[in-house]
């Protein structure tokens, strides 16, 4: 019976991250809509209107009472209120490096960051929660790796932006899966640390000032928190019911999707050698995806 419930979490979870990712992969069009603010304004607006929504979804869903006492509890806790903060900064420097990549017209480059997202995944999978990597696994790390190295030497200089971006959300989604906290009080409590910062800037330092463009521009702003808060709370909720190495895998589907929209969308230059390099990579996603399908019919049949 206790086989039957990991097999139905562990199948949750890995519908829960999907989402996530879709989500994700096609998030760079939504910053594509606002052209004429800053990338550190709406890195800002992002967090003071993700909290904003997180507060509404607590009242609407009738949680506050299980969120204060959550809040207390992380409060009393040093550890993991220190984790959180650290979560909270962690994700700021994502959502900004990734904001500020997509608004200079390098979605390609944005799409390369988060697929050498999971073989640090895997990288901290291993050495951080000692989690064993599958043959099939190794197989498809050594294919990804080859494809990332590929258009390292292809683009003839470090890629700092796709590595501050694989990394920041490596030791993000590490932290979310090891705080024993709701995904909703963990996002919230995130951007509650980031809040009184973003205000401080978008009020006094902001040359545009606070929510002072046109309506259509304000209202994307503000759907800024739905589209940001939506797919953390399925990550976080993917995070505990998965494994890191499983969750690091699935993630190729956002990069997959920003790399469709760069080509089709936005016409950004792609030439055969990366395509060549890209091969690779979807080889290794090709070989854990059937991998991971062997060995969930098995451990199926066994439970049964």
């Amino acid at each position: 019976m206790k086989g039957v419930i990991q097999v139905r979490e562990q199948k949750k979870g890995i519908i829960l991250g999907f989402i996530a990712y879709v989500f994700w992969g096609i998030i760079p069009i939504y910053w594509k809509l606002l052209p004429t603010v800053a990338p550190l304004d709406i890195l800002c607006y992002r967090i003071v209107w993700s909290f904003l929504f997180m507060i509404i979804y607590i009242l609407v869903t009738k949680r506050w009472t299980l969120f204060m006492t959550e809040v207390k509890a992380v409060l009393q806790d040093k550890k993991k209120l220190l984790a959180i903060i650290c979560a909270a900064i962690l994700i700021s420097v994502n959502w900004f490096t990734f904001i500020y990549t997509v608004s200079q017209g390098h979605v390609t480059q944005a799409s390369l960051g988060y697929y050498m997202n999971p073989l640090v995944n895997v990288l901290l999978a291993t050495l951080i929660l000692k989690e064993k990597l599958s043959r099939s696994g190794m197989i498809a790390c050594g294919l990804a790796l080859m494809g990332v190295l590929l258009l390292t030497i292809q683009t003839g200089e470090i890629p700092v932006a796709p590595i501050i971006m694989a990394v920041t959300f490596s030791f993000y989604g590490l932290i979310k899966k090891g705080v024993s906290v709701s995904s909703y009080t963990g996002l919230t409590i995130e951007t509650f640390v980031i809040l009184p910062v973003a205000m401080i800037y978008l009020v006094f330092f902001s040359r545009q000032g606070f929510m002072n463009y046109e309506l259509s521009t304000n209202l994307l702003l503000m759907g800024a928190g739905i589209v940001t808060a939506i797919p953390l709370l399925l990550f976080a909720q993917a995070a505990k019911q998965i494994s890191y190495i499983i969750l690091g895998f699935i993630q190729y589907v956002g990069p997959t999707l920003m790399l469709i929209s760069a080509l089709f969308l936005y016409h950004e230059p792609y030439t055969a050698d990366q395509f060549i390099a890209f091969g690779f990579i979807w080889a290794g996603i090709a070989a854990f995806t059937y991998g991971n399908i062997y060995t969930y019919r098995k451990e199926k049949k066994f439970v049964k």
